[in-house]
């Protein structure tokens, strides 16, 4: 996700994890289950007047 105003960049495991953050959730100005709705994809970014959440993949590593 980038935060416009300040151009700062944050990630977070899960759709649902971005809306425990009060400031966050104020700035999507939605509520969880709409988002859910709009198709969040890699090449489908959500975008408003103050972000752009794009969906991608977190690289981890394989501890078996």
């Amino acid at each position: 996700m980038e935060v416009k105003p300040s151009r700062e960049h944050r990630y977070y495991g899960s759709m649902a994890a971005m809306f425990e953050d009060p400031a966050i959730r104020e700035m999507l100005g939605i509520k969880y289950q709409t988002f859910r709705t709009k198709g969040l994809s890699e090449s489908n970014p959500f975008e408003n007047e103050h972000l752009i959440i794009r969906k991608g993949v977190l690289g981890t590593i394989d501890h078996s």
